[in-house]
């Protein structure tokens, strides 16, 4: 029975390990930025998979992938770690993680739609509601109306509200690129390659933005690399690769939908660890948002 869903249960492993990763780097993030934060949990996580694979695989790096699979997955790291994780990351210190991995859920939405740009894939009237009630949930909570007056205003900067949905944009394009590169191939040996492209990315992002002296500067704080340690772990190595395996065992939509869980995850957390008063109405915009991606590929 639980060999048939292997992909679900993995799908939702992850869900839980992006509640910890998204915890994770808004606080470091918060201690030393984003772009920091960014380079050396990649470098974490390249590290942890390569012990991994090496015991698991007997190699350390992914050497016997083909040329096809490298083009595809690299691509997927550059767009999904750099372009995607870049913006996400700094989303995270604008408007916070639990309102990030709200917007985050848009990712099936934009996922069923370059599927269906991309891949020839239909959209049925069932997705097409899927995707009004998502966001209309996100709506719910991003949405506010100012007292005594007439006027629906943003409840949070509306550039951290780009950052988060230009990250969900990434995410969903490396998640189709994957797909294509990936086949049967190990998904920790494919994530490993991604996060080479990531690496590579990012050490050109720090060096045109000149970040360096703050980067070895924040090595030197011991509560955030211990904390980008554990958002390593669960993120780009554990996380990641669980992804990879849903897709693998079952299809981008179902895994996609329940990957999408986290933004109700992540509210007790929010609460316990940021201190945030979360409201009624953006508990209930919460719970919308997840039906609607559910409903997206029934």
């Amino acid at each position: 029975m639980l060999q048939a869903h292997y992909g679900e249960i993995a799908a939702f492993a992850t869900a839980i390990c992006w509640t910890v990763t998204a915890v994770a780097f808004e606080t470091a993030g918060r201690r030393v930025g984003s772009l920091s934060v960014n380079l050396i949990r990649l470098v974490m996580a390249f590290f942890l998979l390569g012990v991994f694979t090496f015991f698991t695989r007997g190699m350390f790096l992914p050497l016997d992938a083909t040329r096809t699979m490298w083009f595809w997955l690299v691509l997927s790291g550059l767009i999904g770690f750099v372009l995607g994780d870049l913006f996400l990351f700094q989303a995270y210190v604008e408007v916070g993680s639990r309102i990030s991995m709200l917007i985050m859920s848009t990712v099936p939405p934009i996922t069923a739609l370059l599927g269906f740009i991309i891949l020839g894939e239909r959209i049925s009237v069932m997705n097409l509601l899927g995707m009004m009630i998502t966001i209309s949930g996100i709506a719910l909570v991003i949405l506010v109306k100012n007292t005594g007056e007439d006027k629906v205003e943003l409840s949070k900067p509306l550039k951290g509200l780009i950052y988060a949905f230009i990250g969900a944009l990434g995410q969903a394009l490396g998640l189709i690129l994957s797909k294509f590169g990936m086949g049967n191939y190990s998904p920790f040996a494919a994530t490993q390659i991604r996060i080479i492209a990531g690496i590579i990315g990012f050490i050109i992002v720090v060096t045109l933005r000149q970040g360096w002296e703050n980067l070895f500067t924040s090595t030197k704080d011991r509560k955030a690399m211990s904390v980008i340690a554990i958002g390593a772990a669960f993120g780009p190595f554990i996380g990641v690769s669980l992804s990879l395996f849903a897709i693998q065992y079952t299809t981008t939509g179902i895994a996609s939908t329940i990957m999408s869980i986290t933004p109700v995850l992540i509210i007790p957390a929010a609460i316990l660890i940021f201190k945030e008063r979360v409201t009624r109405k953006e508990m209930l915009g919460a719970f919308i948002t997840v039906i609607g991606v559910a409903l997206l590929f029934l």
